[in-house]
């Protein structure tokens, strides 16, 4: 399908090349003349003409993309709601092999059955046209297998706010990204409640933006780290670091400086995010979580809702890094009620079964401990 999107605009442009003649004399311009072109002009001329095949190329996908969808929920509606649905199988076949015969392999009895899955998946037209702002035909393909419609609901929504490229949509579900937010922990009806509060009016809560755990492969640490180790190598290799945290965080100090009573404290790393409209203030720590980084967490919280925070900000919000926890202690401190996560981190990148094994742990010890409340 996608080698339909570029027959489409490359016949487009084509066509659009042949209505401005070329002038022969142009083409053989002397040196002279061509030293005296504005400086910058070919550059200019050039952007122009990618900027417009490459909207040329998006709008043509969304409308691709939408034409799959009514198709995919035309032939779905007809076979559940027709008495022939038995026959659904061959009905299928049938109109495939009719629409290849005037419009080629594009509509293949696999991709139609595609279309079909993608009407099922997102029955809703309103929300897929929505989604079609930011995402692709080939982003829709990477959704459709995730057969837990909330999961699914989630990457979409967090794709559009993020705008993810294909690639980066990829990795986020290779990476399992849902299972490692909080919001995964959750009831299912609050899941929902959320995910409709961010299609709705694009807000993000802090359940969606922190993770656990968060995978920082990319530092090179080696087994002997302390924690300026591991702050340094942060610094070192800021972009993938934002990358791992998400979009909207903004770097704004290292150590920063906080004075309470003539006495210094400096806090690792403080951070913005524009969408929680807060400041992040974050702590690394290279062994397990004690209980006395509540107390310190809590002192540089409320230095900075005092003393950093604007008038139009929210409260701001604290993140402890450990590489393990104590989750019957992290419970009992009632962390959640002061503003403060608790999140491990992980220096290498473990196997997909090891990852998926912990956080289905975790996700059990969540629904433990909603179940004793």
């Amino acid at each position: 399908m996608q080698n339909i999107v570029k027959n489409l605009v490359t016949t487009y442009l084509r066509e659009l090349s042949k209505e401005i003649p070329m002038n022969k004399e142009l083409t053989t311009l002397p040196h002279q003349a061509v030293a005296i072109l504005p400086q910058g002009l070919i550059d200019e001329l050039r952007s122009m003409i990618d900027q417009t095949r490459e909207s040329i190329a998006v709008t043509v996908n969304a409308q691709l993309t939408m034409l799959y969808w009514h198709i995919g929920n035309r032939v779905r509606k007809e076979i559940l709601n027709d008495e022939r649905a038995k026959y659904g199988q061959e009905i299928v076949s049938t109109v495939s092999r009719q629409l290849m015969g005037y419009y080629g392999k594009g509509f293949s009895d696999k991709n139609l059955r595609r279309m079909i899955h993608f009407g099922e998946a997102f029955p809703d037209e309103q929300i897929v046209s929505t989604l079609l702002r930011q995402l692709s035909w080939s982003h829709f393909t990477l959704l459709l297998p995730i057969k837990d419609p909330l999961k699914r609901d989630f990457y979409a929504e967090m794709c559009r706010i993020e705008k993810w490229n294909v690639r980066t949509l990829g990795k986020k579900i290779d990476s399992m990204l849902f299972e490692r937010t909080a919001l995964s922990k959750k009831p299912e009806s609050l899941v929902d409640a959320e995910i409709a509060l961010l299609r709705k009016e694009d807000q993000l809560s802090p359940d969606l933006v922190f993770r656990d755990p968060y995978i920082l492969e990319f530092l090179n640490l080696d087994d002997r780290y302390v924690e300026k180790d591991l702050e340094d190598a942060i610094m070192r290799e800021m972009e993938q670091f934002l990358l791992e945290f998400g979009v909207g965080f903004t770097f704004m100090a290292r150590q920063k400086r906080i004075v309470v009573d003539n006495v210094d404290f400096h806090l690792d790393l403080l951070f913005f995010h524009r969408r929680l409209r807060r400041l992040v203030a974050i702590e690394l720590k290279a062994g397990d979580f004690k209980p006395d980084y509540k107390g310190q967490m809590e002192l540089y919280l409320r230095w900075l809702d005092k003393h950093e925070r604007q008038p139009n900000e929210e409260s701001p919000i604290g993140l402890i890094l450990c590489t393990g926890k104590n989750h019957e202690c992290i419970e009992l401190l009632e962390l959640d009620k002061v503003g403060i996560h608790v999140s491990e981190y992980l220096t290498a990148l473990p196997s997909k079964e090891a990852l998926r094994q912990k956080l289905q742990q975790a996700s059990e010890r969540a629904r433990r401990r909603l179940e004793e409340q």
